[in-house]
């Protein structure tokens, strides 16, 4: 299960290394691209908030496999793509299957085991996207066909995931009220309220630093060295994904909230070092920025699962990790788009990755000055 959740964030990263060829095929711009991107954060969280819950009440396997077949339609529409439209299809159909299948993949990694469920889903996603970007940005410098090759590959290893799936034991029973679960709604039991309002804020913006990499970080890389490397394009969301992981593995025994509070530290740190590589100029400044940027994802991501997921039951697991993929797709989704906007007005590249620096401060602020009354709360009630 846990290769399967990689997978989906994979093949998200997989188009980004290619946005320097499509630019050169098509002519596709940077504020294109920021909304090539945000379609897909938004088809996704429209996916989490209509089925998000429903593999409570059908079986987690029953929502997994149409959605990793839905992710191979999407993969064969990339890799016939002639313009910016297929892959506006393509990364909706990305959202929808990302959205159906990731909360499912989730809430059956903590059936099996809770514990070891948390760190998977805290590590999983990151590492997918790592391995997407990188091994996309490989195949399309070194392998034939880059506009269709890393697309038919992933499609292969999705195939065999669908085979593999039908081998694993369904982990959730069925029990009444599917129907009724596809009613778009955002619950969560009143017990977990207060947690979540210290997690929250703190999944939407780290999630928003990736979304700055995974949106601009292949034209930033091109701004700062003049190469269109899909490689060093893939560098620094490939970086953010590659150190998360490893923050969230070896971190495992720190408490929730200290790690809430690291990743919001990290995620400053990560603002100011990304702010002086576009002032000074200096790729390798953009690359360190990434690697602080993964440290506070890693810290955040882990510590929003930790403080929360101990806190449901079995029966509610699907819908809770819904709440937290849609706080943190909003964050990866919607400052993208904005920041597209903007640069579609602007063509200000540098500008506007400051501009959206500055709205990251802002977010980290507001998230310590959350995370800061939420514990002084519980201290009060206690």
């Amino acid at each position: 299960m846990t290769s399967i959740s990689a997978m989906f964030l994979a093949t998200s990263s997989a188009p980004t290394p290619l946005y320097g060829v499509y630019a050169q095929l098509w002519g596709v711009s940077a504020a294109a691209t920021s909304v090539v991107f945000g379609a897909y954060a938004l088809a996704l969280l429209l996916a989490l908030l209509v089925l998000g819950r429903v593999s409570d009440h059908i079986g987690r396997r029953t929502v997994i496999w149409p959605a990793l077949l839905v992710q191979v339609v999407a993969m064969l529409v990339f890799a016939t793509a002639g313009g910016v439209g297929e892959l506006l299809v393509g990364r909706v159909l990305q959202g929808l299957s990302t959205g159906a299948g990731l909360a499912a993949v989730g809430a059956a990694l903590l059936d099996t085991d809770a514990e070891r469920g948390r760190i998977a889903n805290s590590a999983a996603p990151p590492i997918g996207s790592a391995l997407g970007a990188l091994s996309s940005a490989v195949l399309v410098t070194f392998a034939p066909m880059p506009t269709r090759l890393v697309y038919l590959v992933f499609a292969m290893v999705l195939v065999l995931q669908i085979v593999a799936l039908s081998r694993l034991p369904e982990t959730a029973p069925h029990t009444p009220g599917a129907v009724r679960s596809l009613r778009p709604r955002l619950h969560a039991p009143r017990r977990i309220l207060a947690l979540l309002g210290a997690a929250v804020p703190v999944l939407f913006s780290v999630w928003a630093v990736s979304g700055l990499f995974g949106a601009f970080g292949p034209h930033l890389a091109t701004l700062l060295t003049g190469s269109s490397s899909p490689i060093l394009g893939a560098l620094p969301i490939a970086i953010v994904g590659a150190v998360a992981p490893v923050v969230a593995f070896s971190t495992a025994g720190l408490a929730g909230r200290r790690s809430l509070a690291y990743g919001i530290t990290g995620l400053l740190m990560a603002v100011v070092v990304t702010a002086f590589s576009l002032l000074l100029g200096q790729m390798w400044l953009l690359l360190a920025g990434a690697v602080v940027a993964g440290t506070g994802f890693g810290f955040g991501f882990r510590g929003a699962m930790d403080l929360v997921l101990p806190a449901v039951e079995e029966s509610e697991r699907a819908d809770t990790l819904s709440l937290l993929y849609i706080a943190s797709y909003l964050g990866f989704g919607v400052p993208a788009i904005v920041a597209g906007i903007v640069l579609q007005s602007t063509g200000n590249l540098t500008a506007t990755t400051l501009g959206y620096a500055v709205v990251l401060a802002l977010l980290a602020a507001t998230a310590a000055g959350v995370l800061r009354l939420t514990g002084d709360n519980e201290g009060t009630n206690s």
